[in-house]
């Protein structure tokens, strides 16, 4: 009996598609398909993309990490995986040129430094760029340009480098991985590694931090990652892109979060659209159970049969959806591989497997339910056409859609706290659509009887018909509602992202200035037409208690959590919060307070296990200085602004040693102005953070790009929805229009009361949508994205008048084909 249900099924199917019943369904599913594969191909394509283009800044895809030199084997072993690999060394030292003498940070490097990014260096201080493919030759040095005006020499100098001369040669200004350790007190020289013995400074007793460069394609580095992990010695650690700067980090994840949105709207139209599609071919088909139950069929052998034709369309769909969207992406790549640099790398198998995965369950998730009430039609219908499939279980098809989608956004977007919130508000959001959807066609009922006959036939259409006019209006409103997110909301969302890396964001910092200093300094911007920059004081501590508990780094098994313990902190004072931070738990002293109290920055706290009301312990110039954390803040590390961990009112560590630091926006035409400034005050330390803003700008810029350009799959998945939820009434607009042609309305007439009614619709879907729109937005960008929101007009216009023109247009192209049928045939077919 199985294999008849198999053999009848085929059969069936094939009669089926020609009769034009399951086209509606198929297309459903291969466009939902199509949209989530070429979402997955070019998200892909463009993460892979991304973490490339920031793995420059690391100067790698991977780097171990070790304070004593790196066993030969773990580089055999990056080798044997076939990576590429380099190494280098740094350590702080002194460095003399006749009397002058300066403490430097040195690199030492092999000749395959850097194996991603290049080099920048120039021949002159401050003189125009020239990128390098690899580091200095044996016997040069190259020095950044702040230590040409401490100790006054010239390239083509000889700089005295431990035991060592070596000759000057060019002046580096940019170093790919620099990205992961911005703030260098003491000035950076590099030179070759082969130079090291010469210079008698590393001995086993030196502090020197060994780093093996590794590079090549993503699973031989995650596979060479997992292999290393397994025989790393406790003092050593791997570092991949995410353990960068936060500015960095914050780019990335949200460059990720973006197009995560991007695709799970995708999702959701789609199977809003199978559903909707499968249920009106679940209704066509009761017809089809009935004669199957009269010819002596069970229902669990006609269950079988809709089901097995169920997954066959799922099946074939899905791998027509998947070529699709390959092709899609494909066009895409093209388009859009002039913006990155070497253009996009190839994509992954795995959208292929998860296309057609998310295909085969979102088919039985959301049609399922619709086709397993075939086999209930009962057998009696032959006879009378009133009796129909009884109505699936409201529990079951709920129940089983949001299991779907569940699975779906898990699936997709992989963060459990992020998919709550998104199931959770999607409940809400449907409910309310609903509720709104009913009240509105409620308020509509005593307006059916004014207006012109046309807007009366479509409102009182509207009024009749509450329920299922509330759902179609639900629907609609959904489907507008995602559409509006994109196109809309997330242009505001990505504006406000971009804003912070504007044409007046900082892209210098100064570190280490004395507070006598301070006031000369900004003296000299003043003296040359800038505004003056705002000095933050800093105070070094190291975190030694939490709550009287002592903080050891071994005692944390998270990596990052372990740096930060062993790792001294800027602490800084202040009386009110600075811009780009915000209080999320607690609250800012006041005047009067105790002064013993700590703001930690959120991140923070949560690796290190922090809690609101926990007393730190912080050991600072020798002493020991406590307070009690009273407040959480969330901080925009990517602003580039100066930005602190832990701040604490002025009075708990004014008397404590401190430095100041700024960061302020300098042209290029303002470099006289630094080579002044450490002229006059040779502590002070600049650095010029444009190259690494240029790589954040960048991430963000492909982000976004890429953003609009998944809307358009998202736009396409929303023309289905809304192209399944017209055809789904067709049956009853056939039958109602023929009832109406044959007691004397003319097809001008009935015509324009579908488009009235339409209109109406699509008008009343608009107003729903902008209103859910504008505040999902504020939940999105407030909540989740950390970025502002201001309600935009357009949303509103677009939102009422693109719904109304939208669904109104869709509606007269279906009622085109209603109207074309004979009304004699359609009366005489009972539908």
């Amino acid at each position: 009996m199985k294999a008849g249900a198999v053999r009848f099924s085929l059969r069936s199917l094939m009669r089926e598609w020609r009769a034009g019943e399951l086209q509606v369904l198929a297309l459903a599913v291969v466009i939902a398909v199509a949209a989530v594969t070429s979402v997955g191909f070019f998200a892909d394509k463009v993460q892979r993309a991304m973490l490339l283009q920031a793995s420059e800044l690391l100067g790698a895809d991977l780097v171990v990490v070790s304070p004593e030199p790196i066993e030969p084997a773990l580089r055999e072993g990056a080798q044997a995986h076939g990576l590429e690999t380099a190494r280098f060394v740094t350590f702080p030292s002194v460095v003399l040129f006749g009397d002058a003498a300066q403490l430097a940070e040195l690199k030492a490097v092999d000749g395959g430094y850097p194996l991603r990014g290049r080099l920048r260096t120039s021949e002159q201080p401050f003189g125009s760029e020239e990128e390098m493919e690899q580091g200095p030759a044996p016997g040069e040095v190259w020095v950044e340009a702040r230590l040409f005006q401490q100790m006054e020499f010239e390239p083509g100098d000889l700089l005295q480098v431990g035991e060592t001369e070596l000759r000057v040669a060019r002046v580096l200004t940019y170093e790919p991985d620099r990205g992961g350790a911005l703030f260098l007190l003491a000035p950076r020289v590099m030179f070759n590694v082969e130079d090291v013995p010469a210079t008698g400074l590393v001995t086993p007793a030196s502090r020197v931090d060994h780093r093996l460069l590794v590079a090549g394609d993503e699973p031989a580095v995650n596979a060479y990652r997992a292999w290393a992990a397994e025989r790393l010695e406790p003092n050593q650690r791997l570092e991949g892109i995410r353990d960068a700067r936060p500015e960095l980090r914050m780019a990335i994840e949200r460059g990720e979060q973006f197009l995560g949105l991007a695709a799970l709207v995708a999702v959701l139209l789609a199977g809003g659209a199978i559903g909707v599609a499968a249920r009106y071919y679940s209704e066509r088909q009761a017809d089809a159970g009935a004669v199957m139950r009269c010819l002596g069929a069970s229902r669990a052998f006609v269950v079988r049969v809709f089901a097995l034709r169920l997954l066959w369309i799922a099946i074939l769909s899905s791998l027509a959806g998947v070529l699709a969207g390959f092709a899609a992406q494909t066009v895409l790549t093209r388009l859009l591989g002039v913006w990155f640099p070497g253009g996009l790398p190839a994509a992954s198998a795995w959208p292929v497997f998860s296309g057609l995965a998310i295909g085969l369950i979102t088919v039985v998730g959301f049609a399922l339910p619709s086709m397993l009430r075939v086999g209930r039609v009962p057998p009696l219908r032959v006879l009378r056409r009133e009796l129909g499939a009884p109505p699936p279980s409201v529990w079951l098809v709920l129940g089983l859609a949001f299991l779907t989608l569940a699975v779906l956004l898990m699936w997709q977007i992989g963060d459990l706290r992020l998919v709550g919130r998104v199931l959770g508000g999607a409940l809400i959001t449907g409910l309310v659509l609903w509720g709104a959807a009913w009240g509105l066609i409620l308020l509509l009922r005593p307006l059916r009887t004014r207006g012109g006959v046309a807007l009366r036939f479509g409102l009182a259409n509207l009024a009749r018909r509450g329920s299922l006019s509330a759902v179609q209006l639900s629907a609609f409103g959904l489907g507008i509602m995602a559409l509006l997110l994109l196109a809309l909301v997330r242009v505001d969302m990505l504006a406000a992202w971009e804003q912070n890396f504007s044409d007046d964001a900082p892209n210098q910092f100064m570190i280490n200035v004395q507070p006598d200093q301070v006031e000369p300094l900004q003296a000299l911007f003043e003296s040359r037409g800038l505004a003056k920059p705002v000095y933050h004081p800093m105070v070094r501590g190291r975190l030694i208690a939490i709550n009287e508990r002592a903080v050891n780094p071994e005692d944390y098994d998270n990596p990052r959590a372990e740096r930060l313990a062993a790792r001294e902190f800027n602490l800084s004072f202040r009386d009110a919060p600075q811009p780009g931070n915000h209080v999320v738990e607690g609250r800012w002293w006041r005047a009067g307070d105790d002064p013993r109290q700590w703001s930690v920055e959120d991140g923070l706290a949560t690796t290190l296990g922090i809690e609101l009301g926990d007393t730190l312990s912080f050991r600072v110039a020798g002493e020991t200085v406590e307070g009690t954390v009273t407040n959480l803040r969330k901080v925009q590390w990517d602003s580039f602004n100066v930005n602190f961990f832990v701040v604490a009112p002025p009075e708990l560590l004014t008397e404590m040693p401190a430095t100041y630091i700024t960061s302020f926006r300098l042209d290029d035409d303002g470099d006289g102005l630094l080579a002044a400034a450490v002229r006059q005050f040779p502590n002070v330390t600049v650095l010029d953070v444009r190259v690494l803003m240029e790589r954040v700008r960048a991430i963000t810029d492909r982000a976004s790009l890429a953003v609009e350009y998944v809307f358009l799959f998202t736009l396409l998945a929303g023309v289905v929805m809304l192209f399944a939820a017209i055809q789904a009434t067709r049956d009853v607009r056939q039958q109602e229009t023929a009832l109406l042609r044959t007691l004397g309305a003319g097809r001008r007439h009935v015509l324009a009361g579908l488009l009235a009614e339409f209109m109406v619709m699509g008008l009343l879907a608009g107003v729903l949508a902008a209103a859910g729109a504008t505040l999902i937005g504020y939940v999105l960008a407030q909540q989740i994205f950390d970025l502002p929101f201001a309600v935009n007009p357009w949303l509103w216009i677009v939102g009422v008048g693109g719904g109304a023109a939208g669904v109104g247009l869709a509606g007269w192209l279906g009622a085109r084909g209603v109207l074309r049928q004979p009304p004699l045939l359609t009366l005489r077919k009972g539908v």
